[in-house]
């Protein structure tokens, strides 16, 4: 690991502008991409939430770097514990899906391993106890993937209509969006 980049990601904030700040060093130097997506998956790390937030900064920009990093980035997603960096990771996986399936020629490619690993992660984090802004990105994920999946909408609806009275008007929202697109 760089001292540097470990030096960069001990004085993120959880301050939009000071994240915004480190993902745009990251994107004017992207040597450093590929120890960010080490770090981000390095539970142990002091680091490794913070690591996960500038992931998803850049990932607005640059999301096809990715591109080499995906067999790690997608057999990696189990592994993470911490609500801190399960969030902004759960963004970034709606975006790799959401263009994985725009089929043009700077979309994500994705293996059908990488696909199954994401819709699990989805699954999990939909069904765990996690914030609902997670959720909210998992519903969505899940939403795109059963377009292609049959049998994801189906379950999907099981647990939106299961959970939907236990959760925070957020949630219900996304829901109810969800749940009118599926019927």
């Amino acid at each position: 690991m760089s001292s540097e980049l470990q030096l960069k990601l001990s004085y993120v904030t959880a301050y939009r502008e000071n994240r915004l700040k480190v993902a745009q060093e990251i994107l004017e130097n992207k040597f450093f991409f590929e120890e960010l997506v080490a770090v981000c998956f390095s539970p142990s790390g002091k680091n490794h939430h913070k690591a996960c937030w500038i992931l998803e900064f850049v990932s607005y920009e640059e999301l096809n770097w990715l591109q080499p990093h995906l067999d790690f980035f997608c057999s990696n997603l189990k592994i993470l514990k911490d609500e801190s960096a399960i969030r902004p990771i759960a963004k970034v996986v709606q975006l790799v899906i959401k263009s994985h399936y725009k089929k043009n020629e700077s979309s994500i490619l994705l293996s059908e391993t990488n696909l199954q690993e994401c819709i699990e992660a989805s699954f999990d984090w939909l069904i765990n106890d996690v914030k609902v802004a997670t959720k909210a990105y998992s519903i969505r994920t899940l939403y795109i993937l059963g377009n292609y999946y049959n049998w994801i909408h189906p379950e999907l609806q099981i647990i939106l209509n299961k959970d939907y009275a236990d959760h925070s008007a957020a949630y219900k929202a996304v829901a109810k969006e969800v749940l009118k697109k599926i019927e």
